[in-house]
């Protein structure tokens, strides 16, 4: 087990840094809530998005590069993992409180969920960009996408 300067013993193995250490700080809790809330992550000011799920190339506001975004799938499975919840968790609730008929069940149940899906996907994919721009992700650092430095413990580069 090696020893990590700041934190004590270093138990999760080897660390991939991206960025470099002398660059701003991207608070990651802000980024992600301007972007859950349509904003650039950086500037907080212009649109995030030109339609719908269509984030922009460029913030109208701070010209910042938001092309380099790989939001992909992340998105629809936190989607997912918030309608099991709300969905079934009130399904189960209703359900123990009222026997209804199946065609009721799904009168009442269906909408509720396509329209959770779609009042949640934006923020949800928002707060992802908003996260890999927080952590200079897909290059938004301005590099590569790979490691600049690969730190095994052994105190070699």
């Amino acid at each position: 087990m090696t020893t990590n300067s700041r934190s004590g013993p270093d138990i999760a193995g080897p660390i991939a840094r991206y960025g470099k250490p002398s660059e701003a700080d991207r608070p990651l809790g802000r980024s992600i809530l301007r972007g859950m809330l349509g904003r650039c992550p950086n500037c907080g000011e212009g649109r995030l998005f030109r339609a719908f799920l269509k984030p922009v190339e460029y913030c109208p506001a701070c010209n910042e590069e938001l092309f380099h975004q790989r939001s992909d799938d992340l998105p629809p499975y936190l989607v997912i993992l918030v309608l099991g919840h709300v969905v079934v968790g009130g399904y189960m609730l209703t359900d123990t409180l009222h026997h209804l008929p199946m065609w009721a069940t799904l009168a009442i149940w269906a909408p509720i969920t396509v329209l959770t899906a779609l009042l949640v996907i934006q923020p949800i994919k928002g707060g992802v960009i908003g996260l890999q721009w927080a952590l200079r992700m897909h290059g938004f650092g301005g590099q590569e996408d790979k490691p600049d430095e690969f730190d095994d413990g052994s105190g070699q580069p």
